[in-house]
């Protein structure tokens, strides 16, 4: 066998286990939504333009994942997309394999409610099978180049995770129940629990992954640049699968300030932890 059949042979071999880490992945971590009844009732009833939307939103983000963790090592934005596509092509097979496996769809069911319930499930799905080369295969070493990840991409890698646990916490009707029976006083600490748990999370406690800060380096640096507007996006994309859920309804513009408080406590986590898992 030529040196070149062998690296051939290797690279899809090394495509391959990154397919099944994804499949793995995938059925890992979007299990819990795909078992949820909140997220059943949403595929039926979630008005399609905001579900159109929600798809075209993960698309990006899917694409930076696989710039930089995709299911093999990638050099150029093409081969990102080709991997972000495949993620998604997962994502959905998954969904629909799980959700057919658990009588949840059936023949007799409107084509829109069918097409509803497998595109909802596909997007945490297809998170998680972008995640399954960094959860299930790939060592803090390897594809490690030392580079500094740019500070758009660090946003982008935030909105990321905070989306991923957003969708597991937003259609569920906790998050208004919280609200509803929230005051002032309560919105106010979970605001600052938020932002010292996620400034903690990553940058004082030195995690691995995260941004160390260096001896020299004012400590309110770290703050401004990156926790405060870590938080400003996992509040934005709180506001964002809210309403993509419909979860506002009829509330007040304190209940929804108050609901989007809550969800941004978990989201604020999620943003953080992208930084370190991904």
């Amino acid at each position: 066998m030529t040196d070149r059949a062998a690296d051939a042979e290797n690279h899809v071999g090394r495509f391959l286990t990154g397919l099944g880490r994804g499949v793995a992945s995938a059925l890992f971590l979007a299990l819990p939504m795909l078992m949820t009844m909140e997220m059943w009732y949403l595929g039926f009833y979630i008005t399609r333009e905001r579900l159109l939307l929600l798809l075209v939103v993960n698309i990006p983000l899917l694409i930076l994942l696989s710039h930089r963790i995709g299911f093999e090592e990638t050099f150029t934005w093409r081969e990102s997309v080709r991997d972000a596509t495949i993620a998604y092509g997962i994502g959905i097979l998954t969904s629909l394999l799980v959700l057919a496996a658990l009588g949840l769809l059936r023949g007799d069911m409107p084509a829109s409610e069918l097409l509803g319930k497998v595109a909802l499930q596909s997007v945490p799905a297809s998170i998680g099978a972008m995640l399954g080369r960094s959860q299930l295969g790939r060592g803090m070493s390897e594809d490690d180049d030392g580079t500094e990840t740019p500070y758009h991409s660090e946003l982008l890698l935030m909105a990321t995770g905070a989306l991923f646990v957003s969708l597991n916490i937003a259609p569920t009707e906790e998050t208004m129940v919280l609200a509803y029976k929230m005051t002032a006083w309560h919105a106010l600490a979970v605001i600052v629990l938020s932002i010292l748990v996620m400034h903690g999370f990553v940058y004082a406690v030195s995690f691995i992954g995260g941004h160390e800060l260096q001896p020299e380096t004012p400590w309110w640096h770290a703050f401004v640049r990156f926790t405060l507007p870590g938080y400003v996006v996992a509040l934005a994309v709180s506001v964002f699968t809210l309403w993509v859920f419909e979860s506002f309804g009829n509330s007040s513009a304190v209940e929804m300030l108050h609901s989007v408080i809550v969800l941004g406590f978990p989201a604020s986590l999620g943003a953080s932890a992208a930084r370190l898992i991904l």
